[in-house]
């Protein structure tokens, strides 16, 4: 996956994302789908900043691969 596809990945979640949060209150099956829509974009997130490093320091951002949610989840902010 390079930039271009995980960019595309998450303009992707963040309109399913407003979709859900433009709509009336959100049932269970809405939060949790928002939940998994806040995971994956985490994800994306991580994985585009550490292809950006990567490539900032002429390494190959392929070799950068999405990381599991408990890694990215537990993240310090």
């Amino acid at each position: 996956m390079d930039d271009h596809d995980v960019l595309n990945q998450i303009r992707s979640l963040v309109e399913e994302e407003h979709v859900l949060r433009s709509g009336p209150g959100l049932d269970e099956t809405g939060r949790e789908r928002m939940r998994d829509l806040e995971v994956q974009l985490d994800r994306c997130w991580d994985l585009l900043r550490r292809r950006e490093a990567r490539e900032e320091f002429g390494q190959n951002p392929d070799t950068e691969h999405v990381q599991p949610e408990s890694v990215v989840e537990k993240y310090q902010q």
